[in-house]
């Protein structure tokens, strides 16, 4: 049995896309300055992800997790914690942006200008900055993006930066 391979069932990403299957993540020649990836599925944040990531993470603000709070504030129901927002969108963008990645470098200018509230549906999308060959290894580049997460009707609720170690496919090419 090879090492790609658990009870017959092929686990090798590069083997499993060459017989059909969709890409994960992208090399870095596959990164062009301006492309924009609509990421897929979108999802929407129920009450149960607010609550649970703020267990989680510890955030007991009761703007998120206390209904009666929450109705007094200028908002006038639950928030949904910014944090899960970002997350989220962060995790759409995986198998778009970095899911080849070696190493994921830095997060900025991270806002949110609009609240999400329970039922809320994102979609993310993010925009290709920048795209460098690494001057020290020539296995490898830095890819920039900006990444936009809007609501279902369409209000920008986060945005942020990132940048994305990743391999190249032919280095030295």
């Amino acid at each position: 049995m090879s090492e790609t391979s658990t009870t017959g069932i092929e686990t090798n990403q590069a083997a499993r896309e060459a017989s059909g299957a969709h890409p994960y993540g992208r090399y870095l020649e596959e990164f062009e300055v301006g492309a924009v990836y609509k990421h897929w599925p979108a999802k929407t944040v129920t009450e149960a992800d607010d609550h649970l990531f703020c267990l989680i993470t510890m955030n007991h603000h009761p703007l998120h997790l206390n209904d009666v709070y929450a109705a007094q504030s200028q908002q006038g129901q639950n928030v949904v914690v910014g944090p899960l927002v970002y997350s989220l969108a962060l995790g759409m963008s995986v198998s778009d942006v970095s899911g080849k990645a070696i190493a994921n470098l830095a997060t900025e200018d991270l806002s949110h200008p609009a609240p999400v509230f329970h039922g809320d549906t994102l979609f993310a999308e993010s925009e290709v900055l920048d795209v460098k060959e690494s001057q020290s290894k020539p296995d490898r580049g830095v890819v920039r993006v900006h990444t936009r997460v809007y609501k279902q009707d369409g209000t920008l609720v986060a945005e942020f930066k990132r940048a994305v170690l990743v391999p190249r496919k032919n280095p030295g090419a």
